[in-house]
């Protein structure tokens, strides 16, 4: 299943300038997901991260592989609606640095889900070189009014 920025979208509750997916090429829904990260010099994080040698923050990273391990959860029946929240990283390792012109490719594998917590595997790539992997814990919250 490919999906477009419009469909993550109505899937994911994240925004501008905090969406870092910005299409999925394979998704299972409750399983797995690989999804794309354009990486551009026009990216709000660069202008002091760093200046005169731009680096993506490994924490978005991380980040842009959860959000495309929530599209797949997010997706199944019973999940549809819920927030997304970390409830922590293991065994997270960064492999070399992802600078503007990169396209990351992110592909997240759920490996458990207990009510509404788990724990997924992700990998990052540009090419087919391992930029970032780590485990992600998570747990999927009700959206509140805020008023």
């Amino acid at each position: 299943m490919v999906m477009d920025i419009k469909a993550i979208q109505q899937i994911l509750p994240h925004r501008y300038p905090f969406l870092l997916v910005d299409r999925l090429l394979e998704m299972e829904p409750g399983r797995r997901a690989v999804g794309l990260k354009n990486v551009t010099a026009n990216e709000w994080y660069f202008s002091g991260h760093f200046p005169g040698y731009p680096v993506m923050p490994g924490v978005l990273i991380v980040e842009a592989l959860a959000q495309v391990g929530a599209v797949a959860l997010l997706s199944q029946p019973g999940f549809q609606g819920k927030v997304p929240f970390f409830g922590g990283l293991d065994k997270v390792r960064f492999r070399r640095q992802v600078v503007p012109g990169d396209v990351l490719r992110l592909e997240v594998e759920v490996l458990k889900i207990k009510g509404k917590a788990g724990k997924a595997q992700g990998r990052a790539f540009v090419g087919e070189e391992l930029v970032a992997e780590g485990e992600l814990l998570f747990a999927l919250g009700e959206k509140e009014d805020p008023s």
